[in-house]
């Protein structure tokens, strides 16, 4: 395993009795709390991915949404309170932004160096962390060099070194599946008790697809579930007070089924499992979006029946967890709990406003690596004579889109010419749209302006750390890929007026559109697949009128089609996209390509060719929601009837298509 100091008993929780005149900051557990009891507070982050500063890297602004610094600001206010508490992180904090790029790919990590976020995170002083799937996407020597600068523990249960073992507890783990932390607890009286609280950490198994390049031959991923029923009673076993998981995974099915990415409802229910924290999904819980789900009570704050949260993402919201503890002669019991979301912004309407401010200390500790960040990102590549946005990326061909499918096709297409296999195969290009607003808010577009473009702007176009691949395809394995990303889209009644167009729980990332091709979309039609990509509809057919070249496609026609890892490993669940359909394996990422691409030509002018469209549906209309800035760009949009429809949720536009 991967061994690094845990100072275990580095420093007591903060603990002790408030002043009076504290006393109405405190929550209830802290004011009610007897002789044996105790209020313990776990607080948690989750999918910070490397933002620290409030500053959007890909649009060269502050943003009051974001930034484990203003997250700080509530930490410090609860351990101000004088009650017991730990921190800790969920994952996916070491990928996800400019600045970490900027580390791994730029300035990269020698030995003794501290990464900008692992600097932050000590700054604050967490108390342990479990690992994302992202962690990963850099491969394992950078990982482990990032991790080495921790002054906290890391934990994870199930993803091994080498093939996994009989059972989990013989797996040889990369890093500790859990670690003990040895505190003591203030209680009601003032008086103090020890405490072993038990931490352990999963992440998706899915891992070993979405970054076979790193991980496999090096790696093995166990399902979660089944590492926690080996390592929880073991846990209780050494004298674990209570179990806290911490799940790089997501709310989803109350029943557990072997592999499962988003497991937090099993976990939970597991015996011995007192609290969860959760993620990856990048959403908050309780809130909204939860209620109503089986296996949760989001009034109450619970995952199958135990306190859980999850804490959104980017640093938006810390995770509250509030333990009423009473001490069972030398051990301790929940005996009554709360959970929230706590955020760090409100917004009402299109005004966001921050409700806390930066800690100065954070900040200070990566003030370095962000302004080397900046300096980075605004490194020229060549211009853009159109306007490269997304604000309509989901309902019309897209130049933001077109612009990354076209350096991908110039990059395949060269280097398939050479290879006598495949130098014949028409060369096709499957890209999606990666900032389309959904959960990342109003401002959660790609907006390049015309004129220079910069790295920052290629990383706004592209925000994953992909490499390319290529696919040889059939006919048959191109319309299927059309036919699941076309699961985006509601069933339109045809006649329906102003009907929702927009899936949102079908993220943007597996919209793809792919470029060479012509096709429409008949929204009549029920989906062939559901947001996961399992067929459900045999007899559906939503994808029209496919053809290559102005002839229909033959079912048999083969093709190469350039894509991305995590799609070409079978990623997004597409059906027929699997790894045997591999043909070029490249060790360029797609966001390189993208940078090559405009160095050659100079200056770009990625006007949307109009290669897809909706099926007519006559006295139909449809709505959907984008970006406010969209209002400047609409004249642009061609081959589709779009016009302002007011005001959406949540600070969005609304516009109509009339199909």
């Amino acid at each position: 395993m991967h061994k690094r100091p845990l100072a275990l008993t580095r420093r007591h929780l903060l603990a002790g009795s408030a002043a009076l005149s504290t006393l109405i900051l405190l929550h209830p557990f802290s004011a009610r709390a007897q002789a044996n009891q105790a209020h313990l507070r776990i607080m948690g982050t989750s999918d910070l991915h490397v933002h620290v500063y409030p500053y959007d890297y890909y649009a060269d602004r502050e943003n009051d949404t974001m930034g484990l610094a203003r997250t700080a600001a509530i930490v410090n206010s609860i351990r101000a309170e004088a009650t017991n508490a730990i921190l800790v992180d969920n994952g996916d904090f070491l990928q996800g932004n400019p600045m970490g790029d900027y580390i791994a790919y730029e300035r990269g990590l020698n030995d003794g160096d501290v990464h900008p976020v692992i600097k932050a995170m000590n700054a604050l002083g967490f108390d342990a962390s479990t690992l994302g799937n992202h962690e990963f996407n850099y491969g394992l020597d950078f990982l482990f060099k990032a991790l080495d600068g921790a002054e906290f523990p890391f934990v994870g249960a199930n993803v091994t070194r080498g093939a996994l073992a009989g059972n989990p507890v013989q797996d040889e783990l990369y890093i500790e599946p859990y670690v003990i932390l040895n505190r003591e607890l203030t209680d009601g009286a003032g008086e103090t008790h020890p405490i072993r609280i038990g931490i352990i950490g999963f992440v998706p198994p899915q891992i070993m697809t979405w970054d076979a390049a790193h991980l496999a031959g090096n790696a093995a991923a166990r399902d979660m579930v089944e590492a926690a029923r080996a390592f929880v009673p073991q846990m209780r076993e050494e004298g674990c007070d209570i179990v806290i998981a911490l799940a790089h995974s997501g709310i989803g099915e109350e029943a557990h089924s072997d592999g499962m990415e988003n497991a937090a409802i099993p976990l939970a229910a597991i015996n011995g499992i007192d609290a969860i924290v959760t993620g990856h999904l990048h959403r908050v819980f309780p809130g909204e979006e939860f209620e109503g789900v089986a296996g949760v009570d989001n009034a109450e704050g619970t995952i199958a029946g135990k306190p859980g949260v999850m804490p959104g993402f980017w640093g938006s919201h810390l995770g509250l967890i509030d333990l009423l503890l009473e001490r069972d002669g030398n051990s301790w019991r929940v005996v009554t709990h709360t959970s929230e979301a706590r955020p760090i912004f409100e917004r009402v309407d299109s005004t966001v406003t921050p409700l806390v401010e930066s800690d100065a200390e954070v900040l200070a500790s990566v003030e370095a690596e962000h302004e080397a960040t900046i300096a980075y990102v605004r490194t020229p590549v060549g211009r853009t004579a159109a306007r490269l946005h997304s604000y309509f990326a989901l309902v019309a061909d897209d130049p933001s889109v077109q612009i990354v499918s076209q350096a991908q096709t110039w990059y395949i297409a060269d280097i398939l010419s050479r290879d006598p296999d495949y130098a014949d195969l028409p060369v096709l290009s499957a890209a999606a749209p990666f900032k389309a607003g959904g959960r990342g808010g109003p401002d959660y577009y790609t907006d390049v302006p015309v004129g220079e473009i910069a790295i920052r702007n290629v990383a706004d176009l592209y925000l994953y750390p992909n490499t390319i691949h290529a696919v040889a395809i059939t006919g048959a394995d191109l319309k299927e890929w059309l036919e699941r990303s076309a699961g985006i889209f509601n069933q339109i009644e045809p006649g329906a007026t102003d009907a929702a167009l927009i899936n949102p729980d079908f993220p943007s990332y597996n919209f793809d559109v792919i470029d060479g091709v012509t096709y429409e979309i008949d929204l009549s039609q029920p989906s062939r697949y559901d947001s996961e990509g399992v067929l459900v509809d045999e007899g559906a057919s939503r994808i029209k009128n496919l053809a290559f070249e102005g002839a229909p496609v033959d079912p048999a026609q083969r093709f190469a089609v350039a894509t991305n890892n995590y799609r070409a490993g079978g990623g997004g669940s597409f059906p027929g996209i699997t790894s045997d359909k591999i043909i070029f394996v490249g060790p360029d990422t797609n966001r390189d390509i993208i940078v090559r691409y405009i160095i050659e030509q100079g200056e770009i002018d990625p006007a949307a060719d109009g290669n897809w469209r909706f099926s007519p549906l006559p006295d139909t209309t449809v709505v959907f929601d984008t970006g406010p800035a969209a209002a400047d760009v609409i004249a642009d949009v061609e081959g589709v009837a779009i016009e302002e429809a007011g005001a959406g949720e949540n600070g969005f536009a609304r516009y109509r298509i009339t199909l």
